[in-house]
């Protein structure tokens, strides 16, 4: 186990000196683990209410994250996955409690329901005004059933927000606690996990997936969910917490929503982007009209790679808290409403040149039809090199332009030679990308430069374009031969076509150059990286170059051969 910690057993009180030292406005209760805000006595003689919660560690930035104006007054951690004590939670309690009172807000855990409710006991046999109420939210569990009930998941923070826009309103305890409950009652989520995580002192995983499993409706302490299923895409795996949700509140055609895409720690932001998509998708089909989204991080299960859905109905009492302003970092402000139309800037298109002649060039098309169709059978074998040297992308990349440029390629065959490489170049640059797409439109470019006003280049015109070509993608690019790049197989083929020698030669020369690369130390590109551990691998963007062109040479051949 590889963690960011120290001594397993001081990960909660590191964790909490590290959040209070690096955020204003909170502090830590004396010898507890109890986070509050530092305006504690200020907002007692205010005569607000005060509101609590907290639970386990491990779901950061749940809770003590949302210690702040418009949210928690104060957050109780226990240790990781595992209940405070009813002596901290009664410590929270006598420091937060003014004449007002205190909201506890507990999930539904056994542990949590015990000593939250036992704490709140003893606090009014001390005369303190102490209420409770208890997130159940997770509809992954039959209400119904022979369990301990729905455990209480990420819909909890939007009960925090909801009971704490209340409390900074001034309203009373009785009414915090009757918004709360309202939001309780309409709150639902559903989670899935495709890993499971690492509790520190455990130091192994909480359970095993298989390749291609996943656990729908799982808790927020690293259990297993209810049910484990073959994986499935985003779009339909979205769709069925989403609409297992909304099933499970009832929720109407037409009626108003609040949608929170939670991340359950180890999902990238990428993929929750994927998952907000998916999310509206999936509420479009059944006619819900989502007036707030929040995707992000809010309440996890350490390092679980997955997500959770939350819906909550809406009224317009429950919308203006949400909106409500709300001074906790990890709150991201009011939610986005989201668009019915995706918006679309149109792009200017490129001005259009004179009209140019005719120039039938089945020679040419030929050409570039070989080197197009060898780069999509190279895919494979090009990103297996690259993700031993570099990010893996470079097969797919090439190979994508080259089905482009497939696509496109009956539109060359009455155009002049630059007039084509020209468009090659325009292809590359739209659709390769990284450093490839950018180099070869740049060379194809300069190739094309050199062409222009030869309807009939000979073939010296042909070598002076290639070299022309090589050139500018050493310049943009920085580099030159001997730098493991794709210009250790073009400066080769490129020196021996000016130099009088046919294209199988210079196909020839790059191939040799291509596996020079391999005893070459790298000097630019992401192979620099690695340095040494590269070696005995050539570089696969002159593999690349290599294969093309090979692929050109066999083909003017044949064109030759029938001419």
């Amino acid at each position: 186990m590889k963690k960011l910690i120290n001594d397993p057993s001081a990960v909660v009180d590191e964790m909490i000196e590290g959040l209070v030292r690096s955020r204003e406005g909170l502090a830590i209760l004396a010898g507890q683990r109890v986070v509050v805000r530092d305006d504690i006595e200020t907002l007692k003689g205010a005569g607000r209410v005060a509101i609590v919660s907290g639970g386990g560690s491990g779901h950061e930035p749940a809770h003590a994250g949302y210690v702040g104006e418009g949210m928690l007054t104060a957050a109780v951690c226990g240790d990781v996955f595992t209940s405070p004590s009813t002596d901290a939670v009664l410590a929270a309690i006598r420091a937060v409690t003014g004449p007002a009172g205190t909201l506890l807000i507990v999930k539904n855990y056994t542990g949590d329901r015990l000593n939250f409710g036992l704490a709140a006991e003893i606090a009014r046999g001390e005369g303190l005004l102490v209420e409770m109420v208890v997130v159940a939210d997770d509809m992954s569990i039959d209400a119904s059933g022979d369990n301990a009930g729905r455990r209480g998941i990420a819909g909890t923070v939007l009960v925090h927000k909801v009971a704490g826009a209340a409390a900074a309103a001034g309203r009373t305890l009785a009414h915090v606690k009757r918004e709360a409950e309202r939001a309780i009652a309409a709150v639902g989520t559903m989670g899935v996990a495709l890993s499971p995580c690492t509790v520190p002192a455990a130091g192994k995983p909480s359970f095993t997936l298989g390749e291609d499993e996943i656990e729908l409706g799982l808790g927020i302490h690293g259990e297993a969910g209810v049910e484990r299923v073959a994986w499935r895409p985003v779009d339909d795996l979205v769709a069925l917490l989403l609409n297992r949700v909304l099933d499970g509140l009832d929720v109407r055609e037409g009626q108003p929503v609040a949608l929170l895409a939670n991340n359950l720690g180890g999902t990238p932001a990428m993929e929750m982007d994927l998952v907000a998509r998916a999310a509206l998708k999936a509420a479009d089909a059944r006619g819900v009209r989502v007036e707030r989204l929040w995707t992000g991080t809010f309440l996890t299960a350490i390092e679980m790679a997955g997500c959770s859905v939350s819906v909550l109905r809406l009224d317009d009492d429950l919308l203006s808290a949400l909106d409500a302003p709300a001074s906790a970092p990890p709150w991201p402000g009011k939610g986005v409403r989201p668009r019915v139309d995706l918006p679309l800037v149109e792009v200017p298109r490129e001005a259009a040149g004179a009209p140019e002649p005719a120039a039938p060039n089945p020679a040419v098309v030929a050409a570039i039809r070989a080197a197009a169709e060898r780069l999509v059978a190279e895919e494979s074998r090009l990103t297996d090199l690259d993700r031993q040297v570099g990010d893996g992308d470079l097969g797919a990349n090439l190979a994508r332009g080259a089905e482009a440029v497939l696509a496109e390629i009956e539109g060359y065959r009455d155009r002049s030679p630059a007039s084509v490489l020209r468009a090659l170049s325009a292809t590359m640059r739209r659709t390769v990308g990284g450093t490839s797409g950018a180099l070869y439109a740049a060379g194809l470019l300069r190739a094309a430069n050199t062409l222009e006003g030869r309807t009939a280049p000979s073939v010296k015109d042909w070598a002076e374009a290639f070299q022309g070509g090589a050139q500018a993608i050493a310049e943009i690019g920085d580099a030159r031969q001997g730098d493991r790049t794709m210009l250790d197989a073009l400066l080769p083929a490129a020196e021996r076509l000016a130099g009088g020698a046919d294209l199988s030669d210079a196909a020839g020369a790059a191939q040799a150059g291509a596996e020079a690369t391999a005893r070459i130390p790298p000097r630019r590109g992401r192979s620099s990286y690695l340095g040494s551990r590269v070696l005995g691998i050539p570089d696969p963007g002159a593999e690349a170059v290599a294969a093309w062109l090979d692929a050109v040479a066999g083909a003017l051949r044949a064109h030759s051969g029938e001419a």
